[in-house]
């Protein structure tokens, strides 16, 4: 089995940031999750949260782990994965993102990150951030080299309400305006009888996001899966929805279309 290229990790006993599940450059897929983990430095204790805050969605997307693990082994696929909590650093924002490091979240202040100053942004940046998009452009270029571009499938997982409101939607399909891949499997879900949220309950187009800043801008089909949390909180459920998201992923990812490169002019304005 093929290995991607091993990236360095921090200096002075900082968490390795990268995850990296091994599997085949030649899947035709790879699996990315953003905010996989919940984990913060020794260095930064707990950003002066009370501990019990770092296991809810400020911290981290309940579930998505499970289900991107899942899926690169039902595929035989490489995926990547953060190891460190996106209220240190958001690995899905792009550099010049306001909400690259995270002051207020869901109404909470981050203590640790009140009053961060450029320079500690920068920091966190390259010890964490940095090696977790270098660790995705590795796996793409070889990826690349070994076989024909890759579908890229980014998991997340959302609250099922916001500011009380309910959100309807059990998986929303993101993606920018490449269609190759969201309309047919937005298209498979809806049929399945799933609630379909068709660029919700987010917009997937976002200047400097993971897909935009690794995906579109080479030409490649990518999307961002969303699953509502009720349906990934445990490691059961994750497993089960991985399994019904993997028998219609499989059919769309056989489509010879996803698969060539192909640039499309992105909604950002963002000149690719």
């Amino acid at each position: 089995m093929d290995r991607a290229v091993p990236i360095s990790p921090p200096a002075g006993g900082a968490v390795d940031p990268v995850e990296r599940i091994e599997g085949s450059f030649a899947a035709g897929v790879l699996f990315l999750c953003d905010h996989a983990a919940n984990a913060l430095p020794n260095a930064y204790g707990t950003l002066g949260l009370a501990r019990e805050q770092l296991d809810r969605h400020i911290a981290y997307d309940i579930g998505a782990a499970w289900i991107t693990r899942r899926l690169a082994c039902s595929f035989g696929a490489p995926a990547v994965l953060s190891r460190f909590s996106r209220l240190l650093i958001d690995p899905n924002r792009g550099v010049d993102d306001p909400t690259l490091v995270m002051r207020l979240s869901d109404g909470d202040i981050i203590p640790g990150n009140a009053r961060i100053g450029a320079d500690e942004i920068e920091y966190r940046r390259a010890l964490y951030w940095q090696p977790y998009r270098a660790a995705i452009a590795v796996t793409i270029e070889a990826m690349l080299n070994k076989g024909p571009p890759p579908a890229v499938v980014s998991i997340h997982t959302f609250t099922p309400s916001w500011k009380a409101r309910p959100r309807p939607w059990e998986v929303g399909i993101l993606w920018d305006s490449d269609p190759r891949f969201a309309k047919p499997l937005i298209a498979a879900l809806t049929l399945d009888g799933l609630c379909v949220g068709d660029n919700e309950p987010y917009d997937g187009a976002l200047i400097g996001d993971t897909l935009d800043g690794e995906v579109t801008r080479r030409g490649l089909a990518g999307l961002l899966i969303e699953i509502r949390q009720d349906l990934a909180g445990t490691k059961e459920k994750a497993a089960a929805f991985a399994d019904r998201l993997a028998r219609f992923l499989r059919p769309v990812l056989a489509r010879p279309e996803l698969h060539c490169e192909a640039f499309f002019p992105s909604r950002t304005g963002r000149h690719v």
